[in-house]
């Protein structure tokens, strides 16, 4: 009995150590902010968000009128590796869009 609680205990320690790399791979939380402009319609706004972040239609939208009445939202929280293309194709297309927070 003992040495299948110690086998049970190994293999869990196992688990947790891979877990704990897997977790620490995915880096800091960062944040895409996009910023209000005189120059993007709603509409171009929103197909941006579908397309680049595929977000869906009514969360694009929302995101939209956020930008536009308080003049900035956050459009997506993840590590800043994963964050950057979303954000090139963003400035790509005529966003104006940052990252801030997270580690590199």
């Amino acid at each position: 009995m003992i040495d299948l609680y110690a086998s049970a205990v190994e293999e869990l320690e196992e688990v947790l150590v891979e877990d704990e790399i897997a977790d620490s791979d995915l880096g800091e939380q960062a944040q895409l902010i996009v910023y209000n402009d005189d120059y993007n319609t709603f509409d171009w706004v929103i197909q941006c968000f579908m397309e680049v972040l595929k977000h869906a239609h009514t969360q694009a939208e929302q995101l939209a009128m956020i930008i536009h009445f308080k003049g900035k939202a956050t459009v997506k929280t993840a590590p800043k590796r994963v964050l950057r293309p979303h954000k090139d194709a963003l400035v790509d297309r005529g966003l104006s869009a940052v990252i801030e927070g997270g580690d590199d």
